[in-house]
């Protein structure tokens, strides 16, 4: 049964999308932001021979470094300013926000509301300019010890620039996508990611059927992924709609002579809480610690060759730690941001109770009881639809735009971004309608 929003937002006047100026502003401002994130894809690394540098990629464009180039919309590839994308920033919010569990002063800072939050964000941003240099460097080093002659000219001021470079372009991602979050739609980081993968779809479509042409695919496997990719978005559709709701009454209550009838409503509570934050930040994770391992294979110790094979796209390993890590940030990230016991007290604050729960602490303790058991079957769902794709991808050697993570960040922003642009038109009727009523009383 659809909830009241969603019956609200159906029977929208779309006509009305003319006439709200503020939406459109920030429709065109969100679309602006996104192409120069796309133009900065395109603009390459200072000494850097394009040539050399896309023959040595190729040869790992199926390994996780494929993917990492995905997520940075094909700017990998191009060695581009934009070459390490918005990870260290994620790899950064997931670190901190991990300390904030256990560090006592991020915790108290957690709960002075929105000036703690700044105060946290900006530790973030600290924290991201040190994983970026440490990433650039170790790229520029990578890219320093290639048998490709990917340098032209190696040594400290190659080093230097390419960390500057690279380090203020994930700096600008960061500062672009916090200025969509607050003057455009949707969550600009998300988007980011969201653009890069949908900018490199035509090609990979492209490429598979060129594969098909050459007989190096068969034409029913392709036709199977494609009805995969269908049933998964579909999935992904229902999983991310449905929710738990649990019936919250409020007792009669008595103002002056009056006697008030007691209200009920429902607290919703999400089968995945967390939205697409766990397969980004399990990626991200897998992509740190070998961000340069494929492009200095043979030249760096062994141990990091090994590491490098094991976690490679498609691999035992890769998939047992990329499963575990989705599932973990399931349930660390819904503990991040639903605390059952600050619902409990502002039900017992506005007197409302769950029917049969008393409450106060019994409340806190039955919500978590239902939010644990639901976050199972979340965590079990993002699992299946993230390695489910990758397994068959990773045999037929098939681009990474066909896989269960890309597919669930496409769906989930476009459903994520669609519902705020509804919420925009929303509060643009009610407020048209609150200035007829205004000029209907000032005519009466």
């Amino acid at each position: 049964m659809a909830s009241a929003a969603e019956q609200l937002a159906a029977n929208l006047n779309f006509g009305a999308f003319s006439k709200a100026t503020e939406l459109k502003k920030r429709i065109w401002f969100t679309l602006g932001a996104l192409l120069v994130y796309r133009l900065g894809t395109y603009i390459p690394l200072p000494g850097i021979n394009i040539e050399a540098l896309q023959q040595a990629f190729q040869q790992q464009s199926q390994g996780i470094l494929g993917m990492f180039n995905m997520f940075a919309g094909g700017a990998v590839e191009r060695m581009a300013i934009f070459a390490l994308g918005i990870m260290p920033y994620i790899s950064a919010s997931i670190i901190v926000q991990l300390m904030t569990a256990v560090v006592p002063r991020l915790e108290q800072l957690k709960k002075e509301g929105e000036q703690g939050r700044k105060v946290i964000n900006q530790y973030t941003r600290y924290l991201t300019v040190l994983l970026a240099i440490v990433q650039s460097y170790g790229i520029a080093v990578g890219l320093e010890g290639s048998q490709s002659a990917i340098v032209a000219d190696p040594g400290w001021f190659f080093r230097f620039t390419a960390v500057v470079t690279l380090t203020g372009g994930t700096m600008f991602l960061m500062w672009l996508g916090e200025q969509i979050t607050a003057r455009g739609i949707g969550n600009g980081i998300s988007l980011i990611i969201f653009a890069g993968i949908v900018a490199g779809l035509p090609s990979a479509i492209a490429g598979t059927l060129e594969l098909g042409r050459q007989g190096a695919v068969s034409t029913a496997l392709i036709l199977g992924v494609i009805v995969l990719a269908v049933v998964v978005i579909a999935f992904i559709v229902f999983m991310e709609r449905a929710q738990r709701r649990l019936l919250i009454q409020y007792p009669k209550r008595q103002v002056g002579n009056r006697m008030f009838q007691g209200d009920s409503s429902h607290l919703p509570l999400k089968l995945n809480t967390s939205g697409v934050i766990p397969p980004i930040f399990a990626s991200s994770l897998l992509l740190l610690p070998i961000t340069i391992a494929n492009f200095s294979a043979g030249q760096g110790p062994q141990w990091l060759t090994t590491v490098t094979a094991l976690l490679g796209h498609g691999q035992p390993l890769y998939m047992v730690f990329y499963g575990g890590l989705i599932a973990f940030f399931t349930f660390f990230y819904t503990a991040v941001v639903f605390n059952p016991k600050d619902t409990a007290e502002q039900l017992k604050k506005h007197g409302g109770f769950i029917p049969g729960i008393r409450p106060g602490q019994r409340t806190a303790e039955y919500i978590d009881y239902v939010l644990t058991r639901i976050t199972a079957v979340g965590a079990i769902y993002l699992v299946i639809v993230c390695l489910l794709p990758e397994f068959l991808i990773a045999q037929a050697a098939l681009p990474f735009y066909f896989g269960g993570t890309s597919l669930l960040i496409v769906v989930s922003v476009t459903m994520d971004t669609v519902s705020q642009v509804q919420g925009h038109l929303l509060a643009h009727q009610y407020e048209g309608l609150v200035k007829k009523a205004k000029l209907r009383g000032r005519r009466r």
